[in-house]
Parts: C-alpha cells; sequence; structure tokens
C-alpha cells in the first residue's frame, strides 16, 4: 500500500496533466482558426473594396473622356455656321458637363491626391448646396498631415460615406464633420441635429463581408471599409435626437519625401 499510494498519485497528476495540456491545444488551435478566418474575412473584404475603387475610377473615366467629349461636340454643333442660336439648349448642354465633371470628381477625387486628406475633406463639404440643404460644416483637431494612399483613400471615402447617409436620410439642419488626429490614429465624428434613428436596429445587420451584401448600401459598406482598417465604429443616436457617428482608425504617415503618384487600395 506504501508503494502503491505514490504510484496512484503519480498517475492521477500525470493524467491531469494531460487533460489540462490537451484542453489548452484546443483552446490556441480554436484561437488560431479564429484568427485565420478573420485574416480571410479582412482579405477578402479588401479585395471586394479594392475591385470597387477601380470600377470608380473606370466609370469616371468614361464619364469624363466619352460623355464629356459628346457633349462638348454638341454644342459645337449647336452653333455651327448657318444655324439659329438656342441659348435654352447651350444653357441645358453646359449644366450637363457641369454635373458630369461633379460625377467624375466624386468617383474620383483628384483633389485627395494633389492636396491631401484636409483640402478633399473641405472641398467634399463645401459642394453641400447650401439653399436647400444643411449647414455642413468641417473641424479639425491636430494637424493632418499625408497619410499613406490607401489610408487617405479609405478614409476619404468613410466621411463621403457618412455625409451621403446624412444628406439622404438625416434630414437635419445642420451636419458636423470632425477629424481628430494623435499619432497613428485618426478619428473621425459625424453629427448632425436630425431625426436619428433606434441604434438597436444596427444590430439586425449581417457582419461587413464581400459576399450577399449590395454594395454602396449605407451602413453595411461604412462598416465593411471601417473593418478593412482595423478600426472601430461607435453609434449614438434616438429618434428625434440627432445621430453621433464615431470611426476610430489606425492610419500611417506617408514617409517625408515620398512620392503619392500611385494612388489606389493597390499600394
Amino acid at each position: 500500500m506504501l508503494l502503491l499510494t505514490p504510484t496512484l498519485l503519480l498517475l492521477v497528476l500525470g493524467l491531469v496533466w494531460f487533460v489540462v495540456r490537451y484542453q489548452r491545444g484546443q483552446l490556441r488551435q480554436q484561437q488560431e482558426l479564429a484568427q485565420m478566418q478573420e485574416t480571410a474575412q479582412q482579405q477578402a473584404l479588401a479585395a471586394a473594396l479594392v475591385a470597387q475603387e477601380d470600377e470608380r475610377q473606370r466609370i469616371a473615366a468614361e464619364l469624363h473622356d466619352g460623355v464629356g467629349t459628346i457633349l462638348a461636340l454638341a454644342k459645337l454643333h449647336l452653333y455651327a455656321p448657318g444655324r439659329p442660336a438656342s441659348p435654352e439648349a447651350s444653357d441645358l448642354i453646359d449644366q450637363a458637363v457641369a454635373e458630369v465633371r461633379r460625377i467624375s470628381r466624386n468617383l474620383q477625387p483628384a483633389t485627395l491626391q494633389q492636396l491631401g486628406l484636409a483640402q478633399a475633406l473641405r472641398a467634399l463639404t463645401q459642394a453641400v448646396p447650401t439653399e436647400n440643404g444643411p449647414e455642413v460644416r468641417l473641424e479639425q483637431e491636430g494637424a493632418l498631415n499625408r497619410l499613406i494612399p490607401p489610408h487617405e483613400l479609405m478614409v476619404y471615402r468613410i466621411a463621403q460615406e457618412l455625409l451621403t447617409n446624412g444628406l439622404m436620410h438625416a434630414e437635419a439642419r445642420h451636419i458636423v464633420l470632425r477629424v481628430t488626429t494623435v499619432p497613428g490614429l485618426l478619428t473621425l465624428t459625424y453629427s448632425d441635429d436630425g431625426q436619428g434613428f433606434n441604434v438597436s436596429a444596427l444590430e439586425e445587420l449581417p457582419p461587413p463581408g464581400p459576399h450577399g451584401q449590395p454594395v454602396g448600401m449605407g451602413l453595411i459598406n461604412l462598416r465593411s471599409r471601417v473593418a478593412v482598417l482595423g478600426g472601430q465604429l461607435h453609434y449614438h443616436s434616438e429618434p428625434g435626437m440627432g445621430t453621433r457617428v464615431e470611426a476610430v482608425l489606425p492610419v500611417t504617415l506617408l514617409p517625408a519625401g515620398s512620392a503619392t503618384s500611385t494612388f489606389s487600395l493597390n499600394s
């Protein structure tokens, strides 16, 4: 019995050690699998957004080079020698040209590439017509230096999505887009005094992903872009009390002296 008791104790301790080690191994495998699935989802999201940006650039080029050229030729024919002048038709063509240019700029923001995110956001807010729409104001806290091109483009698209959603659905009189920066982190805050909504309804939306979701669907598209940057998105709203949306985004500054000729999510 004196010899058997230590042997049984060692067997029990060995069994406990094996079970604990096995459970730890299972937990580690589950964590690795979850991380692999999350990585794959992020890669799929990024690929879907790259395809979306490529399509935007293609449409912008076709609008500028195709439709814009046709309208310019139409105006030349309108004022051809021997033809009676038509000021009304000329005005309509000029309006169509201006609209094509506006759509092309929104699809492919040249200001973002040439002047950076701060100027592009200012141009985005100033483009909202004040006579029929809400007052839109841009606020900035901290120096907004140039970011690497993919991050500048993604932050701009997030701001564009927030502003578009607000203009379409908020019925607000005032909209504020605020940019706050600290090293390595950019916080984009949208707020309005509109009709608000029930935040609990957002829980019914599917998680961000590239499959089974219509491209460009407001909040889903917004969540996808924030997820690709590894950021966080917070909603604060109540019916009749306005809306506040905060996107906290990890960003990378562009190294000093770097060229910014390549400007896409593929960078």
